[in-house]
């Protein structure tokens, strides 16, 4: 074999060599894969691991997407705690998360904000569903005590639905990513249960305002529950039942800007649910004016009255509608 053949011979081999090495690191950290979302970075798969000292139930957290498009929502109504949040164009997303019970699908799952990694920290080490992420929150998600499972690492625990367009169709079937609900100790919330407190105002509908989006939650004596609605339509499942609440918080929170922009140049809102200030909390067809506290990240969030008193919440499902502290 003459000198150039083998020259060209172990430069290949160099080749592939150095491609076998960068994939084997890849796969120990946050690697592409996937159709992008919203313009962000590509679905992306986590090294993050599940250590002996980290062992314990785990709540699942998916990123649902609230677009008109997007709905009606599946599997939404089998969580047993629904954040909203506010997102670019004053838009909103849910935030479901299970522990209970697990849907046997759920969706359409959308991206991941900044935000959420704070929301996050009062469940130990949860698993994060999601598509995609701003290319400069994926190294903080990686970093983040969670388990981040998406279609890039776990491509068979999503697929695309029929009838509607990318990206609002992307669904996930939760057992495949959790083989069985983690139970009731995977709620961390800091969030009481028992009997209403005493006073109350009632309270036959209460709306809450985003830029460009609005929850209203219509109180139902025949149902005993909150019926949901979402920009002025109620709001159902994707079997056509009415989505509702047993309790509902609207928590007043600090909304600023973030480090992050999507494509189309518009700031991500950062919402602070560390911290303190006053909510309401709705329930039995009344509503109690309170105090949240949550001192720090890896807390739950404790629920006061002026005297001090805790306050409980209705057996069932909670929304906790996070607004602008004025």
């Amino acid at each position: 074999m003459g000198r150039g053949a083998r020259g060209r011979r172990a430069a290949t081999t160099a080749a592939l060599l150095a491609a076998t090495v960068t994939a084997a690191l890849a796969a120990g950290c946050t690697s592409g894969g996937g159709p992008g979302d919203d313009g962000r970075g590509s679905p992306k798969e986590s090294g993050q691991e599940s250590s002996p000292s980290q062992a314990g139930p785990s709540a699942l957290a998916v990123k649902i997407d609230n677009a008109a498009r997007a709905r009606p929502h599946t599997g939404v109504d089998a969580a047993d705690v629904v954040y909203t949040e506010q997102v670019e164009g004053g838009l909103s997303r849910l935030m479901a998360v299970y522990a209970t019970r697990l849907p046997e699908t759920v969706g359409p799952v959308r991206s991941a904000r900044e935000s959420d990694l704070e929301l996050l920290r009062q469940f130990g080490r949860p698993t994060l569903a999601f598509s995609g992420a701003q290319k400069k929150l994926l190294p903080l998600i990686d970093e983040a005590p969670l388990r981040a499972r998406t279609p890039g690492n776990a491509a068979d625990a999503y697929f695309r639905g029929s009838g509607r367009p990318a990206p609002h169709n992307l669904y996930l079937r939760p057992e495949r990513i959790m083989p069985e609900a983690p139970g009731k100790a995977a709620l961390t919330t800091g969030f009481r249960y028992g009997s209403a407190p005493a006073g109350g105002t009632t309270t036959d509908s209460r709306t809450v305002r985003y830029p460009a989006a609005r929850f209203t939650f219509t109180w139902s004596d025949s149902r005993d529950r909150w019926l949901v609605g979402m920009d002025g339509a109620p709001a159902t499942t994707a079997d056509g039942e009415r989505m509702t609440a047993a309790t509902v918080v609207v928590q007043y929170v600090k909304v600023r800007e973030s480090a992050f922009r999507d494509f189309l140049g518009n700031n991500t809102p950062y919402t602070q649910t560390v911290g303190s200030g006053r909510a309401e909390v709705l329930r039995d067809g009344r509503t109690w004016d309170v105090r949240w506290k949550r001192e720090k990240a890896a807390d739950g969030t404790s629920f006061t009255t002026g005297d001090g008193a805790p306050v409980n919440f209705a057996k069932g499902q909670v929304w906790v509608v996070f607004a602008e502290a004025s």
